[in-house]
């Protein structure tokens, strides 16, 4: 048994012809550039992509050129300092002192460590509590989070150089005073951040209301709860207490 038969097909010459899927015709011949693989589109993509990287180079040249200018001191006026300790100039509390630090330390760090004024507290050591505040050029900071070198050419201000300040320096800052009266501390470590944020409110605004206070230490946290005792101390530190009547926190 024989299969299923076909009709013969008519003889169609363009049939047995080769079918050319190249863009490149083969009556250009193997000379022609397209032939070669070739293209403008191709010699358009690799000019775009070797100007990019000379532009690249270029550019990462003027970069080491000017790394290795400021690592002489020579760009801009910029001092190499570190990595190891270099001698730094302070004023704290009213005086100038030398000492010798590496450069990633902290003001909080080199006022403590370095001064041995240790009535600023690290607590959090992130920033998050404010409990490390000082003043520098009478606008509270976070020493934690501040280098020491950055505060060159500026009056740094702790919770020991408050009083100093006054024409009396046996005699406690009024700040300090009320804090006692009120009783507004209870573990003690938020209070020097606590007396110098209201320090520097009441340096810029002598008669602050209640809600003044809250806004000045909202960055400040005290895990006691004193704050109700807080207000009330700032407030009379301002004279002004008999003017308010303190919410609860």
């Amino acid at each position: 048994m024989s299969g299923p038969k076909f009709p013969p097909q008519p003889n169609d010459s363009s049939s047995s012809a080769p079918q050319n899927s190249d863009p490149a015709d083969s009556s250009q011949g193997k000379d022609h550039p397209a032939a070669k693989g070739f293209t403008r589109r191709g010699f358009l993509k690799g000019a775009g992509v070797a100007a990019a990287g000379t532009a690249l180079l270029e550019g990462a040249q003027v970069f080491t050129r000017e790394a290795a200018a400021a690592t002489r001191g020579e760009h801009h006026g910029v001092k190499e300092l570190g990595p190891g300790a270099v001698p730094v100039t302070l004023n704290v509390n009213g005086k100038e002192q030398t000492i010798h630090l590496e450069p990633r330390t902290t003001l909080a760090d080199a006022l403590r460590v370095q001064m041995g004024l240790t009535g600023t507290k690290v607590v959090c050591d992130r920033g998050s509590c404010s409990g490390c505040t000082v003043l520098l050029d009478k606008m509270p900071v976070n020493s934690c989070m501040t280098l020491a070198i950055d505060a060159i050419g500026h009056k740094v201000t702790t919770i020991e150089g408050l009083s100093n300040a006054s024409a009396h320096p046996d005699e406690v800052h009024p700040v300090q005073a009320a804090f006692i009266k009120h009783d507004a501390m209870q573990c003690g470590f938020c209070t020097p951040g606590m007396v110098m944020t209201c320090s520097a409110l009441l340096q810029k605004n002598p008669n602050p209301t209640e809600d003044d206070v809250r806004r000045a230490t909202a960055g400040n946290l005290c895990r006691c709860g004193t704050y109700p005792r807080i207000f009330a101390a700032t407030l009379e530190a301002a004279g002004v207490s008999g003017k308010e009547t303190i919410r609860n926190a």
